[in-house]
């Protein structure tokens, strides 16, 4: 059953600026970005090679400072938080998946799901636990460690543990980069279906048309600057719009 949340913003930007070093050594890689991801929706952000779209999702996700302008997760500023407190939303209101899968070598597939409840000190929703585990096929696998499991397999724990918690949003770093074309469309398929079926909200890093296809809306940057964007968007489509920014 999905949620209605149409009408709320899980995050956005309001002139966000990111410069990097000093001088005439200064690079701005966002340039006093506005845009707002809606709750309950898939957002995919491309652009050129250098166009600012890590830094944007990093930024958004209080992994990095803005040097001026404000990020927001739901009604919370993140500059306006001290280093535990944004630790703290991290944790409980956001979830990542990277290129890297990131897992604990030492912990097995269930244990590393489950590591971020742990840290909080939470007793992990049994029912949605197993569900999550049934739709990414992991049963079998629970009691295996990352050097034990294929990349596909690491890359679903990597983002059962991302939604265990049941994040307000989720950010994906180019999640199917390291993948095989099928275990990376089983990763995105998943993804869809969290949006679609449970109403979470995700965004997403990509360069690959085909990957940004499985999104409901793309956000385009260029040079630090939000300069397009396209909804229900298609392979097709995607690599048109590329085509004209010059990537």
């Amino acid at each position: 059953m999905t949620t209605d949340t149409s009408t709320r913003t899980a995050a956005r930007m309001e002139r966000a600026t990111k410069v990097y070093g000093e001088g005439t050594a200064a690079v701005t890689a966002l340039d006093a970005v506005d845009v707002a991801f809606e709750a309950g929706r898939f957002t995919a952000i491309m652009g050129p090679s250098g166009s600012g779209k890590s830094t944007l999702l990093h930024c958004i996700a209080g992994l990095d400072d803005l040097t001026s302008g404000s990020a927001y997760i739901g009604d919370t500023e993140l500059g306006t938080l001290s280093d535990r407190a944004l630790t703290i939303l991290r944790r409980e209101r956001v979830g990542f998946i990277f290129q890297a899968y990131n897992l604990i070598p030492t912990l097995d597939a269930a244990e590393n799901i489950l590591l971020p409840l742990s840290i909080a000190g939470k007793d992990p929703d049994t029912a949605w636990f197993d569900q999550i585990v049934e739709i990414l096929r992991l049963g079998d696998r629970l009691d295996h460690r990352p050097s034990e499991l294929s990349g596909g397999q690491q890359q679903r724990v990597a983002a059962a543990r991302a939604l265990v918690t049941r994040p307000d949003i989720v950010f994906a770093d180019e999640p199917s980069g390291n993948l095989d074309s099928r275990s990376g469309a089983e990763l995105l398929g998943f993804m869809r279906r969290a949006v679609k079926d449970f109403g979470q909200t995700i965004v997403m890093v990509t360069h690959d048309p085909v990957a940004a296809s499985y999104a409901d809306r793309i956000v385009f940057l260029d040079d630090g600057r939000t300069v397009d964007e396209l909804d229900d968007p298609t392979p097709e489509r995607v690599l048109d719009r590329m085509k004209t920014l010059g990537a």
